[in-house]
């Protein structure tokens, strides 16, 4: 093995290597840091070292993207999670934040089983995510292509609306899925209803470190309603990866196809006030979603 060759030493100022005057040095600090998605980051002279990039940071982004999405769109049968990051780049300030561009493909979030030929992936997303510092709650823009027909989304959420309506009684369910992972077939509306709830939940808490998944529902109710809407109350167990936090959220949901989705949430053992609660319907935040 070769040793390792050593960094040639850096020029003195002189005559010959005059210092960067004050404008270009910066140029330099506000020059974006460019990584493919396979790439550390380490040999980028730009990058803070502290700052956790490339590829964690443009996976972070590209999840929170997706939450933000699967929210906004407002369909069960819609539903998307990452399938791979492939490219990105991201501005970095250590005082204030970064802004991320990423470009990621998706698969559609339902069993394999009910797939049907070529329905898996589901293209390219675009997302431009502002993270700052440590607070939640990043502001998200996002464009994805070949998402479902919408005809076919419209008929799908439908067929679950209805499936909802004609039950003879509200529904009272505990633990899906079960202690050995398992989601019944006649359960998956409520959970994939659920998880579409939880996508507001979980963008609202991601900040630049902490990623959240759906682990667990440990309650479900349904409630009678005298309009069109389906009414739901759930618990649900979130996942924070980064300090393996298990957070038990109550989550209450008005949801009917084709309209706004309307969430309230509260979060316990969070650190602030504003993370561990809020409202929403899906029309009220402002963002982009190309081709839905």
């Amino acid at each position: 093995m070769q040793p390792r060759r050593q960094p040639p030493p850096a020029p003195r100022s002189g005559p010959g290597n005059p210092r960067p005057t004050p404008l270009l040095a910066l140029l330099l600090l506000l020059a974006p840091v460019v990584a493919p998605a396979g790439s550390s980051g380490a040999e980028n002279p730009a990058q803070p070292q502290d700052a956790g990039v490339p590829r964690r940071l443009l996976q972070q982004a590209a999840r929170a993207a997706l939450h933000f999405f699967n929210f906004r769109a407002g369909s069960p049968s819609a539903l998307r999670v990452l399938a791979e990051v492939q490219e990105g780049r991201a501005w970095i300030n250590p005082k204030e934040g970064c802004k991320v561009d990423v470009v990621f493909s998706t698969e559609r979030y339902k069993p394999e089983s009910l797939l049907q030929e070529g329905e898996g992936r589901l293209g390219k997303c675009s997302a431009r995510v502002v993270f700052k510092n440590q607070k939640p709650r990043p502001a998200i823009n996002v464009t994805c292509t070949r998402l479902i027909e919408k005809k076919k989304r419209q008929q799908e959420d439908y067929l679950l609306y209805k499936q909802m309506k004609q039950l003879k009684n509200p529904l009272e369910i505990v633990s899906i899925p079960d202690n050995h992972g398992h989601i019944d077939p006649y359960l998956r509306p409520i959970w994939d209803l659920a998880f579409l709830g939880s996508s507001y939940v979980m963008w609202e808490m991601t900040t630049q470190v902490s990623h959240y998944y759906l682990a667990q529902l440990t309650s479900v109710r349904q409630w009678k309603t005298n309009d069109d809407t389906i009414d739901f109350d759930y618990t649900v167990l979130l996942h924070e990866l980064s300090t393996q936090e298990i957070i038990p959220c109550h989550i209450h949901l008005v949801w009917y196809p084709g309209k706004p989705l309307k969430v309230k949430y509260h979060c316990q053992e969070l650190q602030t006030p504003e993370e561990a609660s809020g409202t929403e319907e899906g029309s009220a935040v402002p963002t982009e979603l190309s081709n839905f």
